[in-house]
Protein backbone atom coordinates (compact mmCIF):
# COMPACT_ATOMS: atom_id res chain seq x y z
CA UNK A 1 0.00 0.00 0.00
CA UNK A 2 1.36 3.40 -0.99
CA UNK A 3 1.46 6.28 1.47
CA UNK A 4 1.59 9.95 0.56
CA UNK A 5 1.95 13.13 2.56
CA UNK A 6 1.24 16.75 1.73
CA UNK A 7 1.04 19.10 4.68
CA UNK A 8 2.01 22.72 5.14
CA UNK A 9 1.81 24.97 8.21
CA UNK A 10 2.49 28.70 7.85
CA UNK A 11 2.38 31.65 10.20
CA UNK A 12 2.77 35.08 8.67
CA UNK A 13 1.26 38.46 7.89
CA UNK A 14 -1.72 39.06 5.63
CA UNK A 15 -0.70 41.29 2.70
CA UNK A 16 -4.12 42.18 1.33
CA UNK A 17 -7.78 41.35 1.84
CA UNK A 18 -8.90 38.07 0.21
CA UNK A 19 -10.31 38.55 -3.28
CA UNK A 20 -12.59 36.24 -5.25
CA UNK A 21 -10.67 33.64 -7.26
CA UNK A 22 -13.12 31.12 -8.74
CA UNK A 23 -16.15 28.92 -8.13
CA UNK A 24 -16.12 25.13 -8.24
CA UNK A 25 -19.00 22.74 -7.47
CA UNK A 26 -21.02 25.70 -6.16
CA UNK A 27 -18.28 26.61 -3.70
CA UNK A 28 -16.61 30.03 -3.81
CA UNK A 29 -12.85 30.32 -3.36
CA UNK A 30 -10.79 33.36 -2.48
CA UNK A 31 -7.08 34.19 -2.90
CA UNK A 32 -4.67 36.28 -0.84
CA UNK A 33 -0.93 36.57 -0.14
CA UNK A 34 0.78 35.66 3.12
CA UNK A 35 4.17 37.18 3.98
CA UNK A 36 6.39 34.79 5.95
CA UNK A 37 9.70 36.36 7.08
CA UNK A 38 12.91 34.29 6.96
CA UNK A 39 15.68 34.27 9.55
CA UNK A 40 17.91 35.95 6.94
CA UNK A 41 15.70 39.05 6.95
CA UNK A 42 14.17 38.31 3.56
CA UNK A 43 10.59 37.11 3.25
CA UNK A 44 8.52 34.68 1.20
CA UNK A 45 5.29 35.99 -0.32
CA UNK A 46 3.06 32.95 -0.70
CA UNK A 47 -0.28 32.61 -2.55
CA UNK A 48 -3.10 31.18 -0.44
CA UNK A 49 -6.43 29.86 -1.75
CA UNK A 50 -9.25 29.23 0.73
CA UNK A 51 -12.90 28.27 0.50
CA UNK A 52 -15.35 30.96 1.57
CA UNK A 53 -16.59 28.77 4.45
CA UNK A 54 -13.04 28.59 5.89
CA UNK A 55 -12.67 32.37 5.77
CA UNK A 56 -16.08 32.87 7.37
CA UNK A 57 -14.90 30.89 10.41
CA UNK A 58 -11.90 33.16 10.96
CA UNK A 59 -11.79 34.91 14.35
CA UNK A 60 -9.33 37.81 14.24
CA UNK A 61 -9.22 38.25 18.02
CA UNK A 62 -6.34 35.79 18.45
CA UNK A 63 -3.59 38.05 17.16
CA UNK A 64 -2.21 39.99 14.21
CA UNK A 65 -0.69 37.05 12.31
CA UNK A 66 -2.44 34.22 10.49
CA UNK A 67 -1.74 30.52 10.91
CA UNK A 68 -2.52 28.53 7.76
CA UNK A 69 -2.87 24.75 7.68
CA UNK A 70 -3.37 22.93 4.41
CA UNK A 71 -1.67 21.40 1.39
CA UNK A 72 0.51 22.63 -1.45
CA UNK A 73 -1.35 22.33 -4.74
CA UNK A 74 -0.46 22.76 -8.40
CA UNK A 75 -2.57 23.75 -11.39
CA UNK A 76 -1.70 23.76 -15.08
CA UNK A 77 -2.75 27.04 -16.65
CA UNK A 78 -2.68 27.67 -20.39
CA UNK A 79 -2.33 31.30 -21.48
CA UNK A 80 -1.87 32.31 -25.11
CA UNK A 81 -0.81 28.78 -26.01
CA UNK A 82 1.79 28.58 -23.23
CA UNK A 83 1.40 26.24 -20.26
CA UNK A 84 2.38 27.45 -16.80
CA UNK A 85 2.48 25.46 -13.58
CA UNK A 86 0.83 27.45 -10.80
CA UNK A 87 1.81 26.60 -7.22
CA UNK A 88 -0.30 27.70 -4.25
CA UNK A 89 -1.32 26.73 -0.72
CA UNK A 90 -4.83 25.29 -0.35
CA UNK A 91 -5.90 26.31 3.15
CA UNK A 92 -8.07 23.89 5.14
CA UNK A 93 -7.89 25.90 8.39
CA UNK A 94 -7.03 29.52 9.21
CA UNK A 95 -6.61 31.00 12.67
CA UNK A 96 -5.34 34.35 13.95
CA UNK A 97 -2.51 34.09 16.45
CA UNK A 98 0.69 35.83 17.42
CA UNK A 99 4.09 34.15 17.43
CA UNK A 100 7.24 33.62 15.41
CA UNK A 101 6.98 33.04 11.65
CA UNK A 102 6.41 29.41 10.66
CA UNK A 103 7.03 27.76 7.28
CA UNK A 104 6.96 23.95 7.59
CA UNK A 105 6.29 21.58 4.70
CA UNK A 106 6.22 17.76 4.56
CA UNK A 107 5.83 15.99 1.21
CA UNK A 108 6.02 12.39 0.14
CA UNK A 109 5.55 11.01 -3.34
CA UNK A 110 7.32 9.62 -6.40
CA UNK A 111 9.69 11.51 -8.65
CA UNK A 112 8.02 12.22 -11.99
CA UNK A 113 11.34 12.84 -13.75
CA UNK A 114 15.04 12.27 -13.13
CA UNK A 115 16.82 14.82 -10.91
CA UNK A 116 18.57 17.76 -12.54
CA UNK A 117 21.87 18.54 -10.82
CA UNK A 118 24.27 21.45 -11.11
CA UNK A 119 26.93 23.26 -9.13
CA UNK A 120 27.12 26.91 -8.15
CA UNK A 121 30.17 29.03 -9.07
CA UNK A 122 31.24 28.61 -5.43
CA UNK A 123 31.12 24.82 -5.77
CA UNK A 124 27.90 24.07 -3.88
CA UNK A 125 25.80 21.17 -5.20
CA UNK A 126 22.15 21.88 -6.14
CA UNK A 127 19.57 19.33 -7.23
CA UNK A 128 16.14 20.08 -8.70
CA UNK A 129 13.43 17.42 -8.45
CA UNK A 130 9.72 17.26 -9.23
CA UNK A 131 7.44 15.26 -6.94
CA UNK A 132 4.06 13.96 -8.08
CA UNK A 133 2.10 13.89 -4.82
CA UNK A 134 -1.26 12.13 -5.34
CA UNK A 135 -4.53 13.34 -3.89
CA UNK A 136 -8.19 12.37 -4.14
CA UNK A 137 -9.94 11.43 -7.39
CA UNK A 138 -6.74 10.06 -8.97
CA UNK A 139 -5.24 13.50 -9.28
CA UNK A 140 -1.73 14.61 -8.37
CA UNK A 141 0.09 17.80 -7.49
CA UNK A 142 3.38 18.34 -9.33
CA UNK A 143 5.63 20.17 -6.91
CA UNK A 144 9.12 21.49 -7.70
CA UNK A 145 11.69 20.99 -4.95
CA UNK A 146 15.29 22.16 -4.60
CA UNK A 147 17.93 20.37 -2.55
CA UNK A 148 21.31 21.65 -1.42
CA UNK A 149 24.76 20.38 -0.51
CA UNK A 150 25.01 16.85 0.85
CA UNK A 151 21.28 16.24 0.45
CA UNK A 152 21.50 17.24 -3.22
CA UNK A 153 24.46 14.92 -3.75
CA UNK A 154 22.68 11.95 -2.15
CA UNK A 155 19.44 12.31 -4.11
CA UNK A 156 21.20 12.94 -7.40
CA UNK A 157 21.34 9.15 -7.77
CA UNK A 158 17.52 8.81 -7.70
CA UNK A 159 15.46 8.04 -10.76
CA UNK A 160 11.88 8.53 -11.92
CA UNK A 161 9.27 6.76 -9.72
CA UNK A 162 11.55 6.61 -6.64
CA UNK A 163 9.61 7.51 -3.49
CA UNK A 164 10.97 10.59 -1.71
CA UNK A 165 10.00 12.22 1.60
CA UNK A 166 10.95 15.87 2.04
CA UNK A 167 10.79 18.25 5.00
CA UNK A 168 11.41 21.90 4.21
CA UNK A 169 9.76 25.21 3.49
CA UNK A 170 7.84 26.81 0.63
CA UNK A 171 9.79 29.72 -0.81
CA UNK A 172 9.15 32.42 -3.39
CA UNK A 173 11.81 33.53 -5.84
CA UNK A 174 11.65 36.52 -8.19
CA UNK A 175 13.35 36.15 -11.57
CA UNK A 176 13.40 37.89 -14.95
CA UNK A 177 12.15 36.05 -18.05
CA UNK A 178 12.99 37.22 -21.54
CA UNK A 179 9.86 37.27 -23.72
CA UNK A 180 9.00 38.50 -27.22
CA UNK A 181 7.69 41.71 -25.68
CA UNK A 182 10.77 42.19 -23.53
CA UNK A 183 11.95 41.16 -20.04
CA UNK A 184 9.21 40.34 -17.53
CA UNK A 185 9.57 39.94 -13.77
CA UNK A 186 7.96 36.76 -12.51
CA UNK A 187 7.77 34.80 -9.25
CA UNK A 188 8.54 31.11 -8.91
CA UNK A 189 7.50 28.94 -5.97
CA UNK A 190 9.38 25.85 -4.86
CA UNK A 191 9.97 23.73 -1.79
CA UNK A 192 13.44 24.20 -0.36
CA UNK A 193 14.34 20.91 1.34
CA UNK A 194 15.96 20.85 4.76
CA UNK A 195 15.97 17.03 4.81
CA UNK A 196 15.14 14.42 2.20
CA UNK A 197 15.13 10.64 2.22
CA UNK A 198 14.47 7.80 -0.18
CA UNK A 199 11.57 5.63 0.98
CA UNK A 200 11.73 1.89 0.39
CA UNK A 201 8.11 0.71 0.43
CA UNK A 202 9.30 -2.88 0.59
CA UNK A 203 10.55 -2.39 4.14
Amino acid sequence: MEHFENTVILRGELQELPRFSHENHRKRFFRFTLCVPRLSGNADYLPIVAEEAVLNCLDLSGGEMLRIEGQIRSHNLREEGVRRLLIFVYATAITAEDGDPVNDVILRGPLCRDPICRRTPLGRDICDIMLAVPRAYRRADYLPCILWGRTAHELAQCRTSDQIRICGRLQSRVYTKQTESGPQERTAYEISALTAEIIDDCL
